[in-house]
């Protein structure tokens, strides 16, 4: 499991974010009261030098105004599985939702969709890993940790701008 030795928060216009990294990268990055959020962190605040929390803060910054962006270093604890899902989810374009089923075929799991679906819905790193571009088989929108409203503002900032991880 992933210890998290530092925190920060992170005003967004969807709300606050805390950010959380480990000895390795980014570890945690929640909306408050989103489901699976961990509730406080016993771990120290961050002074404003951290190099991956200023790096997380400098990708949200540039991702809310549509501007490409450098993702930190990443570091979610998970089981293998989920830490698979969550890297196949860094390969779903901004502004192009995947299904469920695709996305577990394309990871050669066309079998295991609703294991792949409690996957996305742990990913504990919010809109930088984005687990939002997930949808149902129709294109509906499907629970988010976030919440729903979150979910939709972040596919029509993506659809409207073209935001890019670089």
């Amino acid at each position: 499991m992933t210890h998290h030795i530092l925190q920060r928060r992170i005003d967004t216009p969807l709300g606050p974010l805390t950010a959380a990294r480990s000895a390795a990268g980014l570890s945690g990055l929640w909306f408050d009261g989103q489901k699976h959020h961990p509730g406080p962190l016993a771990v120290p605040e961050d002074d404003g030098r951290d190099p991956v929390l200023t790096a997380t803060a400098t990708a949200l910054a540039a991702y809310f105004k549509g501007r490409p962006f450098t993702l930190p270093p990443l570091d979610p604890a998970g089981t293998a599985f989920q830490r698979e899902v969550w890297r196949a989810l860094l390969d779903i374009p901004p502004g192009a939702p995947d299904t469920y089923g695709r996305l577990a075929q394309r990871l050669g799991r066309a079998s295991a969709a609703r294991a792949l679906g409690a996957a996305v819905g742990r990913n504990p790193i919010s809109v930088l890993v984005p687990c939002h571009r997930v949808v149902g088989a129709d294109g509906s929108l499907t629970g988010y940790a976030g919440g729903l409203a979150r979910k939709q503002a972040l596919l029509s900032l993506e659809a409207t701008v073209e935001v890019m991880a670089a």
